[in-house]
């Protein structure tokens, strides 16, 4: 009888999974916007002038918290698909503006004035940066219906690109998972549920608010100077914890301490990235990668305001950003 009963419980967990794979892999195509027809920034529409006068209203002032990573020569990249390293390189040197004269002025001046230059190479997705909804596609579309053969050319995309991105000042929270669960950083691969979301909530005693920026910590920023174990399989988010934020929480942009935001492998079959498609595809939710949040959770702030600019890389898919975090009251 008892095994008829386990038998019963492993059949029915079995469906529900699979109904739960099912409504995950139905139907996915990339949103349509609410904002018309036009529009190529998303759920960004929900920044307000309302909504920014009524966080900016409420700083505490006192510290400010800077979100972002340095760029090194062999920080932490994507190299999975052969994208470049950072690289940096001086076009000008004290002694060697002395030896070169490039501007003409002699050796008496070079010798007084001393002039320093550097250039850098960059793969977009590296750093602390926001991707544009241009990033990630479903059958050759975007967001709201743009597609790669009408709108993207040699120079990049010409609707949706990394220059529309709005300065963002917006009500922000961290979700601290890695604290909730008493751990300093969450293991390998952990993939995080919509359970372990709200758990964190409910110990930091924070609700989430439409609009929202939402920070996930997963204490993996910890070993950014050691960049094989930063990109060794890192824990992220779950499709139905990126769901939780989006849908049923209202969150205007989603970002993480990690570079993938997600974990892998992929939950689909059909999908290699589903998170990344469901918000930037098909929620038209912008993402935050490689935040900066170990001082957020060291002085426990889960509620601030979040200050960034992005740059305005025409036609791009992703931008650096220097996010600031401000308390508030």
């Amino acid at each position: 009888m008892a095994s008829h009963k386990i038998a019963k419980t492993l059949l029915t967990t079995t469906l529900l999974l699979a109904l739960m794979s099912s409504a995950l892999t139905e139907d996915r195509h990339v949103g349509q916007s609410p904002w018309g027809a036009d529009d190529e920034i998303g759920r960004l529409n929900l920044l307000t002038e309302q909504s920014q006068n009524e966080i900016l209203s409420r700083i505490a002032g006192g510290k400010t918290y800077d979100l972002s990573v340095d760029y090194y020569i062999g920080m932490p990249s994507w190299q999975a698909a052969g994208d470049p390293h950072y690289r940096i390189w001086m076009t000008h040197t004290p002694d060697g503006t002395v030896v070169d004269d490039p501007l003409g002025v002699g050796t008496k001046m070079n010798e007084h004035v001393s002039y320093t230059g550097a250039a850098v190479s960059m793969y977009t997705h590296m750093g602390t940066h926001i991707d544009a909804l241009v990033h990630f596609g479903l059958d050759g579309k975007i967001w709201n219906g743009f597609s790669a053969n009408a709108h993207l050319g040699d120079r990049g995309w010409q609707v949706g690109g990394a220059e529309n991105i709005p300065p963002i000042v917006a009500r922000g929270v961290l979700i601290d998972v890695a604290a909730a669960k008493s751990v300093q950083m969450l293991a390998d691969g952990y993939r995080i549920s919509r359970g372990d979301l709200i758990a964190a909530l409910t110990k930091q005693g924070t609700e989430l608010q439409e609009g929202d920026v939402v920070l996930i910590r997963t204490g993996r920023m910890q070993v950014y100077d050691d960049t094989a174990a930063y990109m060794q399989n890192p824990p992220g988010l779950g499709l139905a914890a990126a769901r939780f934020l989006v849908e049923e929480s209202g969150a205007m942009i989603v970002g993480a301490d990690n570079l993938s935001l997600e974990a892998f492998s992929s939950e689909l079959e059909t999908d290699y990235v589903p998170v990344h498609t469901y918000l930037l595809a098909e929620q038209g939710a912008p993402i935050i990668e490689l935040a900066y949040l170990e001082e957020l959770s060291q002085d426990g702030v889960y509620e601030f305001a979040f200050i960034g600019g992005s740059l305005k890389l025409r036609g791009a898919d992703a931008a650096p950003i220097r996010p600031v975090a401000i308390p508030v009251r």
